[in-house]
């Protein structure tokens, strides 16, 4: 009788995401389609990032969906320094006792999924690659099973499989080219360490999920299909996980945390695609001679531009701390100079709304997965400038074969202070010249293609959707 009542209890999904604000979005937009599902979502984390994520959503509002259900678990306190706008390494090193922290939530994560195992016909758990400890507790309970959710591009994941490989030149399979020269010396040597004691625990996942679809990496997640890259696991591409519908008129999208941002009010008075929007993701800092030729450079463009300018996130961003806070600088009177061609945005800012403003046309990105693919998704250009982590490689996906950007600074030149007439030329290419029109006819049906992976019931990605919620659905025995 009670193995009966257990089989007609509901299948539900436990979210872990790694604590940082790329990684957190990607999970709970990811909780919003589940949960139109129908499915029951449980999104662990720490008190301070389920804030965090739900406070900067974008597109909808996580209150309004009674079936996700957030856990907020204490983890120990931890180093909170700021992030070094001088480092020559751009890797946010300043988060490494974040994510080591976030390591104490596999206790009271595995108290959790055993209460549920009690109620539940199966349990779901979707981690991060990055939290993978979360496989090993979803292999201790007989009803539960793990999926491993990768927050970064299939391109960026072939190119570190090509890597550790000892390949670091042109390949090819199946007609389908590698550029050669892959980049290197992306991360910390600690997240190095990092990564590699979580990969150990992949190998009990059941499955692979991606933020991508065919349109933007169809024959790179075919490569990784073949074994051995994902050791012949099933694998769905299910992106892009951000809202692709975005009405941001007055009045839309608001929500209890922010109301429609003034910045987009600018934007209401601007021509089509006439707007450069600039924003380098919540974990970079540049140092100040490179906001000054930035700044600069920018001016001289005679470009219309957003430039969100702001201090890069700490790992707990609502802790109280005495140390004062850097205050950016731009050259004296930038602000009076620029004033109705440039809008400069010192806080947080809706991206997605942004992106998805009529008269927004191009994109200046460091390039992190989840800005990748909102900007694709919105059939915005990007004027790429890699920074640290996958963004080089998703650097010449954008540019090199998708060509649906341009270069800012090679990886190769990673150290160099990028000039202002350098950032003036880019600039103008993207925004002001027939190379960077056909980009953005480029990018725009791009972004077509994209959205109806998800928009209609043929799409691609609908169907990886549909197959992957029949696979968690299935039958007990089967």
């Amino acid at each position: 009788m009670a193995y009966s009542l257990m089989r007609e209890a509901p299948v539900v999904v436990v979210m872990v995401p790694l604590p940082a604000q790329g990684h957190l979005n990607q999970l709970l937009h990811f909780s919003r389609i589940l949960a139109a599902r129908q499915i029951s979502v449980h999104y662990v984390g720490s008190a301070t990032h389920n804030r965090q994520v739900k406070e900067r959503v974008q597109g909808w509002n996580p209150n309004t969906m009674s079936n996700i259900h957030f856990h907020d678990f204490p983890i120990p306190q931890f180093l909170n320094p700021p992030p070094d706008p001088e480092a020559t390494n751009k890797f946010p090193a300043h988060f490494q006792p974040t994510f080591d922290a976030s390591m104490h939530l596999r206790q009271p994560l595995a108290e959790l999924l055993r209460s549920l195992a009690t109620t539940s016909r199966r349990v779901v758990v979707v981690h991060d690659t990055l939290m993978a400890f979360a496989s090993l507790e979803a292999q201790s309970i007989p009803n539960a099973e793990s999926y491993a959710f990768r927050s970064v591009s299939a391109f960026a994941c072939l190119v570190h499989q090509l890597k550790s490989n000892g390949n670091n030149g042109r390949a090819s399979s199946k007609g389908v080219v590698i550029p050669h020269d892959l980049p290197v010396n992306c991360f910390s040597n600690q997240f190095v360490d990092f990564i590699s004691r979580q990969f150990l625990s992949l190998s009990s996942t059941a499955g692979e999920l991606f933020n991508t679809c065919g349109p933007v990496e169809g024959p790179y997640l075919d490569l990784l299909g073949q074994k051995p890259l994902l050791m012949n696991k099933k694998r769905w591409a299910v992106g892009p996980l951000n809202p692709v519908s975005i009405n941001n008129t007055v009045g839309a999208n608001s929500s209890p945390y922010h109301p429609r941002h003034k910045c987009l009010e600018w934007l209401d008075k601007q021509a089509m695609d006439s707007v450069l929007y600039v924003s380098f993701g919540t974990m970079t800092s540049l140092s100040d001679a490179q906001i000054r030729e930035l700044a600069i450079g920018l001016e001289r463009s005679k470009q219309r531009f957003i430039w969100v300018l702001r201090e890069a996130d700490r790992g707990d961003i609502y802790a109280d701390d005495d140390r004062e806070v850097r205050r950016i600088e731009l050259p004296h009177g930038y602000e009076e100079r620029v004033n109705g061609v440039g809008e400069i945005v010192r806080d947080w800012a809706p991206q997605l709304d942004i992106l998805a403003h009529s008269s927004t046309g191009g994109f200046m990105s460091h390039c992190g997965w989840n800005s990748c693919m909102e900007s694709m998704s919105m059939g915005v250009p990007i004027a790429a400038w890699p920074m640290h982590s996958d963004q080089p490689s998703n650097t010449i996906l954008v540019t090199q074969i998708l060509k649906v950007g341009i270069v800012v600074r090679e990886w190769e030149r990673r150290e160099d202070l990028v000039s202002s007439t350098d950032i003036e030329s880019v600039v103008r290419k993207l925004m002001a010249s027939d190379e960077g029109k056909s980009m953005r006819a480029r990018a725009k049906t791009l972004g077509v293609d994209v959205c109806n992976t998800v928009l209609s019931k043929e799409g691609t990605s609908t169907a990886e959707l549909d197959s992957f919620i029949a696979h968690i659905s299935r039958d007990r025995k089967s």
